[in-house]
Parts: structure tokens; C-alpha cells; sequence
């Protein structure tokens, strides 16, 4: 694997569907004038990419912007419609998701890897990056160690390393019914106050009546936690807003 710090962006462009019509992303429209982040990975639904790696970078996206950072660009040797549909699974609004289907970019970035051994083929090595203005600025690239290393790659290393005072945002996972008028209410004081928030909507994904009871010995909607802490329903928020 190659450190190309100070070296300029490799020329290209990326083969992208948006909105049902085929468009073609230049490395120079994407890097020109912009300060950005692009963070590799070996592909789109793999484990540590899903749970880890992606999600972290769409959470701390506001302050990397506050930080600076135009724009946070997510790679992996995929296809567009692989790339977008994991883009939706993830509800990762907060990144801009670049194909590199043939593997061209990664090859020019000295980071293309081959991994038939798990029937991957050619993939990139996991790694991060600043560019700034198509210089790259700095590289955070995973050793080269056997398996998939995620070290130096993530998204905390390089919040450390762009703003290591930047306080985190808060964590807020908000439990919720369909048709519940305080959620609602809930969920509008929260986006009102420029808070993001996680939603578990019981009844989907195996989340059931008998889990909020579980968790939050109460039984009704919503049951807001902040940061560890359970703050209650929709009163409750409002007076924690205002304290």
C-alpha cells in the first residue's frame, strides 16, 4: 500500500445511476475547491464496513463540516446500484458514495488488493484521507496485516486528528409506535433543536411492546435516552430541552 501525502488526486471519474439516469463524477468536480474526506473499504454489506466504519462518519459528519470538511466521500470497489442500495440500507444521508466498480481509482492510489482467497477479486485496502483542493493532505492507512484490519481508518482518528477538542454530538435513540402523537411531538422537539436522533419504532426489526418494558420499565411512547440516560417521554424531553 502506497502513502501518497502531498500527491495530487488520481484523474478519472466515477460511472454513477442517480434518479434512474447515468452520470459521470470527475475527480476534478468532487476534489476541486474542497476541503473533503474520502474513507475506503472493502465492500459495501461486509461486516466491519456496516457496522463500523460507514455509520461512524455519517454520525460525526456535522463536525467534521464545523471542522471544515466540504464534503465525506465513502469508496469501495462496487457497483453504483450496489453502492446505492447500501446508501438507503444505511440511511447514510451524510456521505456521498463514489463506485469504484472497475477498481480504477484504487489502483491509482497504489491501494488495490486482491482478495480471492474470500472470493472478493480485486477490492481497495481499507484506508482514509484529507484532500484539499485534489492535494492529499493526509493518509490513515490500515498495516498491512493479514484479515481486515481497522485501526487508524475510522472515523474517531481522523476527528482527532482535523479538531481533537471538537466535543461528539449527543447520542439519542428515541422508542417510538406508529401513530403516537407525542413521538411526534417528541421527534419535532428534537429537530427543532437541532438534535440528531436515532428512532427504534416497535413492532420492526424484532423490537416488541415487551422490549421498551424491558428497557425502560415503562409502557408507554416514546422513551428518549440521552447518552446512557433515560430522560422519559415527550414532557420530559421538553423539560430537559429547556433545563
Amino acid at each position: 500500500m502506497e502513502n501518497r501525502e502531498g500527491s495530487a488526486i488520481p484523474t478519472m471519474s466515477f460511472k454513477v445511476q442517480d434518479d434512474n439516469d447515468w452520470e459521470s463524477w470527475s475527480t476534478k468536480e468532487l476534489f476541486s475547491g474542497k476541503k473533503v474526506i474520502l474513507f475506503s473499504l472493502p465492500g459495501a454489506y461486509t461486516p466491519t464496513c456496516s457496522t463500523r466504519h460507514l455509520p461512524r462518519y455519517n454520525e460525526l459528519s456535522p463536525i467534521f463540516k464545523e471542522a471544515g470538511i466540504d464534503e465525506i466521500y465513502c469508496l469501495s470497489v462496487n457497483d453504483t446500484f450496489v453502492m446505492n442500495a447500501w446508501k438507503d440500507e444505511q440511511d447514510a444521508n451524510n456521505i456521498t458514495f463514489l463506485p469504484d466498480g472497475n477498481g480504477e481509482f484504487s489502483e491509482a492510489m497504489g491501494m488495490l488488493v486482491d482478495k480471492s482467497a474470500i472470493g472478493f477479486g480485486k477490492r481497495s485496502w481499507r484506508y482514509s484521507m484529507v484532500v484539499d483542493d485534489g492535494i492529499i493532505q493526509k493518509m490513515f492507512i490500515e498495516p498491512d496485516l493479514p484479515g481486515d484490519p481497522f485501526e487508524v481508518s475510522d472515523a474517531d482518528t481522523m476527528l482527532n486528528f482535523l479538531a481533537p477538542d471538537a466535543k461528539e454530538p449527543a447520542k439519542i435513540s428515541l422508542m417510538s409506535k406508529p401513530g403516537c402523537p407525542h413521538c411526534n411531538r417528541a421527534k419535532d422537539l428534537l429537530e427543532e433543536n437541532g438534535y440528531r436522533f436515532e428512532e427504534i419504532e416497535l413492532g420492526s426489526n424484532g423490537v416488541s411492546y415487551s422490549s421498551l418494558a424491558a428497557i425502560s420499565g415503562q409502557s408507554t411512547t416514546p422513551q428518549i435516552y440521552i447518552d446512557g440516560q433515560h430522560i422519559g417521554g415527550a414532557d420530559d424531553l421538553e423539560k430537559w430541552l429547556v433545563d
